[in-house]
């Protein structure tokens, strides 16, 4: 299990009308076909930190992914089905200021060749940093740091106008204090998108792979696969994009018993534990799947963005305090040919919570200006 995993544990009436009748069908049905597939206990996986939002826009929308082709380049490494020849020449950075201690950051890079194809190359790291090393009896010994690494490289292809494929391939090194181990993933996308690109919809296996070097002999974890769905629809006479993305569709029921929720302790008279109707507990399964986000575009340069994670919600709100646990607000600034994304998501009320920072350039703007 990596420290990541060990950290969030601690931590934790127009538009109706412009939805597609089939996005409807797919939050109401398609997380159900997870309880016939392979179920996985969250937490039991290694280099859980390639789940991690990659981007201030990514953030800002709720979750880890995003189902959006605008050409924006640090959408991809989710989805790599994504990329096109637009993003040529196009570099990006993100560095997330992580809850207390821990950092991690994202360079990205995209290059189009003619008889190749488009490309993008990601390096992302997490840096967890120090901590000091005991023995039982509590005595010091010094310290030692822990940190994990992951290349990446994208490529895309476009089947039709409308249909798109793509897929990463990684190479990933973690060391957490003297233990280091080494693995390699894929992940494959394809996308649908409309003409006039209002909506689009995305299927993502990500994190198909396996662990090569084990932290210790004998001892091979798995990697932290999922199956996504990403959906968006543009309205038509308004700026606005909402955005829904179904996790985990590789299992149904996500969630677990917490002994410190009110639902979950015994009647003082009975003796009985409350427990949520069939009805009920088949809505709070449903929901840990969906992430919804919305996005508000001023004059094509000022974007607003909140997005809610109901999961993350239910699983880090204190019951005594939920305030605005689960949800993520932050914004997007364009300026000639640079893109400036902040976000700010909320895990638990008073606790340290991360702040996003994304920046992008076209540089093949900035060399087209320099001539």
């Amino acid at each position: 299990m990596s420290v990541h995993t060990f950290i969030e544990d601690q931590t934790k009436s127009e538009i109706v009308r412009n939805l597609p009748l089939k996005l409807l069908l797919i939050v109401a049905f398609v997380p159900a076909f997870g309880s016939l597939s392979f179920s996985q206990i969250g937490g039991s996986h290694t280099y859980e930190f390639l789940n991690l939002s990659n981007s201030a826009r990514v953030a800002g929308l709720g979750g880890n992914f995003l189902a959006i082709k605008d050409n924006d380049m640090t959408l991809t490494l989710a989805n790599p089905s994504l990329i096109t020849p637009e993003m040529h020449n196009n570099l990006a950075f993100s560095f997330v200021n992580y809850f207390t201690g821990p950092n991690y950051g994202y360079v990205m890079y995209s290059r189009t060749f003619k008889n190749a194809g488009s490309f993008v190359g990601t390096f992302q790291f997490i840096d967890y940093g120090k901590f000091t090393e005991t023995d039982a009896s509590g005595n010091t010994y010094g310290s030692f740091g822990a940190s994990e690494y992951a290349l990446s490289i994208g490529w895309a292809r476009k089947l039709s106008p409308v249909f798109f494929i793509g897929a990463n391939a990684k190479l990933i090194y973690s060391q957490l204090e003297s233990y280091k181990s080494f693995g390699i993933a894929v992940d494959v996308a394809g996308t649908y998108c409309a003409k006039d690109e209002s909506f689009t919809a995305s299927l993502i296996g990500r994190n198909i792979g396996a662990q090569i070097v084990t932290y210790r002999p004998g001892n091979r974890e798995s990697l932290p696969f999922e199956l996504q769905i990403g959906l968006s629809q543009k309205l038509k006479h308004i700026p606005v994009r909402f955005s829904e993305l179904i996790t985990h569709l590789e299992r149904w029921d996500l969630t677990y018993t917490d002994p410190s929720d009110p639902a979950n302790q015994k009647d003082p008279i009975t003796g009985e534990t409350k427990e949520k109707t069939g009805a009920g507990k088949f809505a709070d399964q449903l929901m840990r799947h969906i992430v919804l986000g919305a996005e508000i575009t001023i004059a094509k340069t000022f974007s607003i963005r909140i997005g809610y994670n109901y999961q993350r919600r239910q699983e880090l709100k204190l019951y005594s305090k939920p305030a605005l646990a689960g949800f993520s607000l932050g914004f997007g600034l364009r300026v000639k040919m640079f893109d400036i994304s902040y976000t700010r998501a909320t895990f638990q009320a008073g606790s340290p919570n991360p702040n996003y920072f994304t920046v992008a350039v076209n540089l093949q703007q900035f060399s087209k200006k320099k001539e």
